[in-house]
């Protein structure tokens, strides 16, 4: 089994100065086999931080982004291909029409988003019921790391 870290938004250091301490405890170095990044990385030092935790980081490019990262990508962990982009190409911003709109664009069975600063994983109809699903986390939701 592979171990992925899906993460996005982090604003270092425009919102926030450093991850917080005790979500950076939890990233050994080894343990996490891949990094899906939704963008708004911000700086390359956080770059360079991700990439001492996994040697396989795939990164979108962000509306914060100063750098070359593509808009999306598609990672595959055969059968289920999964599609990564910021979000901020999608409008209205989080409409779920769009998003599968965009998820089937990019021929994938997983799409994350990010932008909206909502955590969204839309779901195939081939791994679900005959229709797309949505995963999402509340934005009044406090996380453990807040």
């Amino acid at each position: 089994m592979v171990l992925v870290l899906v993460i996005g938004d982090l604003h270092i250091p425009h919102r926030i100065h450093d991850l917080p301490a005790k979500f950076k405890k939890l990233l050994v170095p080894g343990k996490i086999q891949q990094i899906l990044c939704t963008g708004n990385v911000c700086d390359k030092e956080t770059y360079e931080y991700l990439r001492t935790i996994s040697p396989d980081v795939h990164i979108v490019k962000g509306d914060y982004d100063e750098s070359t990262f593509p808009l999306s990508i598609t990672v595959a962990h055969n059968p289920i291909k999964i599609g990564v982009i910021h979000g901020h190409q999608c409008i209205p911003t989080g409409d779920l029409d769009s998003l599968s709109s965009l998820a089937r664009q990019m021929d994938v069975d997983v799409l994350v988003s990010g932008h909206t600063h909502v955590y969204v994983v839309l779901l195939s109809p081939t791994i679900g019921d005959n229709l797309w699903c949505i995963a999402s986390k509340p934005s009044n939701t406090i996380t453990s790391f807040s």
